[in-house]
């Protein structure tokens, strides 16, 4: 069953956080709602629809960042309460617009989670849970990893809400007080919750920073996964969820919003399982999503608030009637009277625009003047892909960018993105005069406001990625971001590795604290939170994107513990965690347990992938030449099937190997780093022979290579 849904915008605030527009609750079936959304600016505005206009119901003044909103009520009462967050302070509105409430709860950190329920108040701050009923003070809970999103439900059994927490290590944490009921392992890091059943029930919809959403039905002990939506499609990460009914079919679908724009429903077939049912892609990363009825009286929507503030309707509503070659076209009054006030609307903006522009000219050629810089937001997020072992750099700003700047001090490479439309072009680079490894400008096309790009780094490798961001905004003006590329930048966090795989180890024992070996720890792989753990010990599992190749590092005050199946792995650990150690003055007692089953295991983890990227690299060669001789011949039937079968496919083989760059070439070096570092742990430099291991690739045999780490 398929749904056609027509775009409708209705304003622009600026700019907004994830969760901070809610529709608030109808006064009868199918009656128009209320929209109340909060901005950057710290202004909450809420507004209805009459006639085709936004029509606002209150503004409030300009504060602190707005960064989530939600909606209360005492319990039985219509939820139409509104209460955001800004810093550490909580303020509530009723639906006419008058603050009833403003609560400091005096943490450190800014709030960046809340659920409100009655007379209770959840909220949470970086890795801190706070619980508040009546404004005082009920349960604190310390997360292990940052808290992303929290909501609360109330199971059969228990008097009290239970709260669940969503952190950053994979994890959905269940509460019971101040303690931990459980943990819920989830495919990705977890970025968004919300409640299947707005009325009550115990399951909880999740979407994770890499695309994925999943169903799970809490217990008292522990909770149950319904099911799981992949990201086959390689879409943005989910920012927010929201159940309505917008088929109509009596059952809740489930809307999605993504961070590339994307708006997605969820229908239930049969099976019960959810099946795509609409999918719309707007311009930038979608911040909130909500289902109701906002512009006009019977009529179902999706309501989307964008990054930069737009607020837009995907509604039911027919928007335009198909007109015939020979049918009159008609337009009622009501558009033409909208047509007119759009009109009038950008001939006033047009002469604000020619005003400013004089005043800033007059300004700017006085004695006194004083060149003010545009201040400007920047929305990135740099994050490791698995499913290519690349990583994915988004940046969006609430202007269109003119061009962009990328500068890293390590070799990466820049990889291709469809959906990137910008000019790349690379600068020259010396790295042994100034450091550069990369310079490379994208100039962007008009109206550009998000740019997503992929990199690939080596492991081992580590330094510094830059961006400068300029703006097309007169005086010109440029923003930087830096993101670090780790020692170990190719390894994920995971729950659990496989035990029985060969492995080397790594120990190291010194008189260094908890605080030092984990900031070391920090400082080598991702996905490691910053604070030091509240435990005496800790155990982290990671796994190689690229190869599949695992780690686990267990350590304490004095004493670490590294495990992995990759010999390169545990060089790379031992070199920059012996210069962390000599950088503050620390003596190191390492050893090692190397095993030399891992090499060979390690090289048959290679071997499919070589073996695929050496053929792709022999069919892209042979493609000009078997073009030649087609056209030579005139057809290509005279040619054996494999070498039609290459020039039918050549597109697509061209696109792959373009999109791959130096793949080959990491595969050479992973397996040069491996016959070094095998020998390394010897105490023998076999940096001579490295020439005779290269031609061996050149004439690739996985046997003839076993053969030669063996024999050397």
């Amino acid at each position: 069953m398929e749904i056609h849904l027509n775009r409708v915008d209705y304003m622009q605030v600026g700019v907004t956080s994830q969760k901070t527009m809610k529709l608030l609750p109808s006064l009868g079936k199918k009656a128009t709602q209320k929209v109340a959304i909060a901005d950057h600016d710290g202004v909450l505005t809420c507004f209805g629809m009459k006639k085709g206009e936004a029509v606002p119901v209150f503004k409030t003044l300009p504060g602190q960042k707005i960064v989530r909103m939600d909606l209360g009520g005492a319990a039985g009462t219509p939820q139409e309460k509104i209460f955001v967050c800004a810093g550490s302070q909580v303020r509530g509105f009723t639906k006419k617009g008058k603050q009833f409430l403003t609560f400091e709860a005096n943490l450190t950190k800014s709030i960046n989670a809340m659920h409100v329920s009655g007379s209770d108040l959840f909220v949470c701050a970086s890795y801190i849970y706070n619980h508040y009923c009546d404004c005082k003070d009920q349960d604190y809970y310390l997360s292990g990893d940052q808290i992303n999103d929290i909501t609360c439900l109330s199971l059969e059994k228990q008097s009290h809400l239970v709260p669940v927490l969503a952190c950053q290590d994979r994890v959905l944490r269940v509460l019971q007080g101040s303690n931990l009921a459980y943990e819920i392992e989830v495919p990705g890091p977890p970025s968004v919750l919300e409640l299947y059943n707005k009325d009550g029930g115990d399951e909880v919809l999740y979407g994770t920073a890499d695309g994925k959403v999943g169903l799970v039905q809490i217990g008292e002990q522990s909770a149950v996964t319904k099911w799981e939506i992949d990201n086959d499609k390689k879409k943005g990460g989910i920012l927010c969820i929201d159940t309505y009914d917008i088929i109509g079919d009596g059952v809740d679908d489930i809307l999605v919003g993504r961070d590339d724009g994307t708006v997605e429903v969820y229908g239930f077939d049969s099976s019960n399982e959810p099946t795509l049912r609409f999918e719309h892609v707007l311009s930038e990363s979608v911040t909130s999503i909500q289902g109701g009825c906002v512009g006009k009286d019977s009529y179902d929507e999706v309501l989307t608030a964008t990054y930069t503030g737009w607020v837009t309707g995907l509604t039911t509503e027919p928007q335009r009637t198909e007109v015939g070659p020979g049918d009159e076209v008609r337009i009622s009054k009501e558009a033409q009277s909208k047509i007119e006030a759009l009109r009038s609307e950008l001939e006033q903006l047009q002469v604000k625009v020619l005003q400013g522009r004089e005043q800033y000219q007059q300004t700017s050629q006085s004695s006194t003047a004083v060149s003010a810089v545009p201040v400007f937001s920047i929305n990135d997020k740099f994050t490791l892909c698995q499913d290519d072992a690349s990583y994915s750099l988004t940046l969006e700003v609430q202007t269109a960018i003119d061009n962009l700047l990328l500068q890293s001090d390590v070799p990466i490479d820049l990889l291709d993105v469809d959906k990137n439309s910008a000019v790349v072009s690379f600068s020259e680079c010396d790295s042994e005069q100034n450091g550069n490894f990369l310079l490379a400008t994208y100039r962007c096309q008009a109206n550009t406001t998000r740019l997503e790009l992929k990199v690939r780094s080596i492991e081992g490798q580590y330094g510094t990625l830059q961006a400068y961001v300029t703006p097309r905004l007169q005086p010109k003006t440029c923003q930087v971001r830096q993101y670090q590329i780790k020692p170990l930048s190719l390894h994920q966090r995971t729950h659990s590795i496989d035990q029985d795989r060969p492995m080397n180890r790594l120990s190291l024992v010194g008189q260094f604290s908890f605080a030092e070996i984990h900031s070391w720890v920090v400082f080598c792989l991702p996905e490691v939170p910053e604070k030091t753990p509240a435990a005496e010990n800790i155990t982290f599992y990671f796994h190689n994107t690229f190869l599949g190749t695992q780690l686990e590092a267990t350590y304490c005050k004095g004493e670490g513990h590294f495990k992995s199946d990759n010999i390169s792995t545990i060089s790379i650990l031992s070199d920059v965690l012996s210069k962390e150690a000599t950088k503050r003055k620390i003596n190191l007692n390492i050893s090692y347990d190397i095993s030399d089953d891992s090499v060979s295991h390690t090289l048959r983890m290679i071997h499919p992938k070589l073996e695929y990227q050496l053929l792709l690299a022999k069919k892209v060669q042979l493609i000009d030449a078997l073009k030649e001789l087609q056209v030579h011949e005139g057809n290509a039937d005279f040619l054996i099937p494999e070498y039609r079968n290459i020039l039918d496919e050549s597109a697509h083989l061209l696109e792959e190997y373009k999109k791959q760059p130096a793949h080959l070439e990491r595969l050479y070096g992973m397996i040069t780093d491996l016959f070094i570092d095998k020998f390394k742990f010897k105490g023998q430099n076999v940096k001579t022979k490295v020439s005779s291991l290269l031609e061996i690739l050149d004439n690739y045999d996985l046997n003839s290579l076993l053969d030669f780490f063996n024999e050397t």
